[in-house]
């Protein structure tokens, strides 16, 4: 029989390099169109930067890299869960939407927070209906900021509904917010929202 000792000289101490996993992989993306090329077709500036899948990488990323505060004019970040492209075309994102909030007054510092609050709740699983969410944008522009989730079946009211009032709950907002179906704005460019929370 071991004793307490043996025990606990048995178990791996944090430092020797336990990661915690996450539920699935996602992968950061980055578009940055500030400077697009003449007759450049829209995603051809966009570029998969990294994929993980655990709470450490997550922070390593965040803390050096994806910040929107430090993007251009013009320029997007992107969380979406690997194997899904941040594009309308993607067979996960064709048939789905998007709930988007504007972010104008302390814009960057409002951004920033509501970014993270974003991020952690996709990778922490904290959606009801999270396999309906294919990832999140980070829009920034000259006079304002844009933050959109993005899901699977905008049809789908009832989940498209339980996922808006949850994302406005993590992200502290109290103004309405708005879902667009990818179906509408492809067709008729701005459209009227067809759920709001």
């Amino acid at each position: 029989m071991a004793t307490s000792e043996e025990v606990v000289a048995a178990a791996p101490a944090p430092e020797a390099g336990l990661k915690h996993k996450l539920e699935r992989k996602w992968t950061f993306w980055c578009d940055n169109q500030s400077k697009p090329k003449q007759g450049a077709a829209w995603g051809t500036s966009l570029r998969k930067v990294y994929t993980f899948d655990t709470v450490e990488e997550f922070w390593c990323l965040y803390d050096q890299i994806f910040k929107p505060k430090d993007l251009q004019n013009n320029a997007d970040f992107h969380l979406f869960k690997t194997g899904i492209e941040p594009k309308w075309e993607d067979p996960e994102c064709a048939n789905g939407g998007k709930w988007t909030v504007t972010s104008n007054i302390g814009r960057k510092d409002n951004l920033e927070k509501m970014w993270l609050e974003t991020l952690m709740a996709l990778i922490g699983e904290q959606f009801e209906d999270a396999e309906d969410i294919c990832g999140v944008v980070a829009s920034v522009r000259q006079w304002q900021d844009k933050l959109s989730l993005w899901t699977k079946t905008a049809a789908n009211e009832a989940a498209q509904m339980s996922i808006g009032r949850k994302w406005k709950e993590i992200i502290d907002v109290n103004d309405k917010i708005t879902y667009n179906f990818h179906d509408d704005s492809r067709t008729k460019g701005a459209t009227k929202g067809r759920y709001t929370v």
